[in-house]
């Protein structure tokens, strides 16, 4: 059966040849045909260089560059869409997933599971951050509805069902680990050692990771709405009984500052209720704006190498060539040989 390895790259010059070599030594034992699809998102380096020149060097290569930095999520989508193989594995470019794991996932996968996730352990990692993060996936679980297990990634290879089970749902702003486990089909684990980044830092930062766990837990569930009735209700509560305290104290003769305690009830009551529902509501109102427009994910300005094509018997297994593309070159045309011509832009 056919492989197909999606890696999302950004900034990630120094390490696609020693992806690459890993790549290689791996892969030409487990499958007899594979093909690399690489893609730029909107990379500041020499990414796009890198991967051009390891498509001409190697037909089993090949790349994809967006037009600008569309984010992990839509280089992601991009290359699953562009994968030919029965089988599609995902993986960074950061070398922080072990080539080696993939042999345990295919052998999993070919046991009869459509997916095949590999779970990271916490170790090197700061504490802070991994108390963090399992802090955020015990409330997750509690409020989504699908269940996120904390050291799963995107680093998984998944059956031609599943895949096509991805691609059926048509919302551009995705949260693929919750997409992921909301597809469902049987799923297997397999754990790994953390691997520190050898290149560069992550270009993960603090306030993307904050709106990213956000992300996660509105896009699968409406229950902060809900929790934010709750919420109001107890708010409101607790400001009818202050100002029940207020009065009984003025009845008792209890000095005060004039206005001072009407003021208050009203601020922490009224003032705090509506931000924080004012606040839930707009995180579901923001989202469903940005899914009305049906913007693309992602755009293409350029893709070259070679396209795996399905094996037939009888018929030249020679990969089919596609040069690089530019803007100037005009829109993709499908190969009506195959139906599976390249796309300039998504759906």
């Amino acid at each position: 059966m056919d492989l197909s390895v999606v890696i999302p790259c950004f900034n990630e010059e120094r390490g696609l040849k020693e992806l690459r070599d890993e790549l290689n030594a791996v892969l030409p034992a487990l499958v007899s045909r594979y093909e690399v699809v690489l893609v730029d998102d909107g990379s500041t380096d020499g990414t796009l260089e890198e991967a051009r020149r390891l498509s001409s060097l190697d037909p089993r290569y090949r790349y994809l560059s967006l037009s600008r930095n569309f984010g992990k999520e839509g280089a992601m989508l991009a290359g699953i869409r562009e994968a030919t193989g029965d089988r599609v594995l995902i993986m960074d470019a950061d070398l922080q997933h072990p080539a080696w794991l993939i042999a345990d996932m295919l052998k999993l996968l070919d046991s009869g599971h459509d997916q095949v996730v590999a779970r990271r352990d916490r170790h090197g990692e700061p504490r802070v951050r991994s108390l963090l993060s399992k802090l955020y996936y015990i409330g997750v679980n509690k409020l989504a509805d699908v269940q996120l297990e904390d050291g799963v990634g995107d680093f998984r290879v998944l059956s031609r069902r599943a895949v096509d089970a991805m691609l059926a749902m048509p919302e551009s702003n995705r949260f693929s680990k919750g997409l992921f486990a909301w597809v469902g089909f049987q799923t297997a684990t397999v754990p790994y050692r953390n691997v520190t980044r050898k290149y560069d830092r992550s270009c993960f930062s603090l306030g993307k990771l904050v709106n990213y766990g956000i992300d996660g837990v509105v896009s699968f569930n409406s229950k902060p709405l809900r929790a934010a009735v709750y919420l109001g209700s107890l708010v409101t509560l607790l400001a009818f009984v202050y100002a029940v305290y207020v009065i009984v104290c003025a009845l008792a003769g209890f000095p005060g500052v004039p206005g001072y305690a009407t003021l208050m009830v009203g601020i922490t009551g009224f003032g705090g209720m509506q931000l924080l529902l004012l606040g839930v509501v707009g995180e579901y109102v923001g989202r469903i704006y940005l899914e009305s427009k049906n913007r693309p994910p992602y755009f293409i300005k350029e893709s070259g190498g070679s396209v795996m094509l399905p094996a037939q018997e009888g018929s030249d297994s020679a990969p089919k060539v596609i040069m690089p593309r530019r803007p100037s070159d005009g829109p993709l045309v499908a190969d009506p040989g195959t139906g599976n011509g390249g796309q300039q832009c998504a759906d």
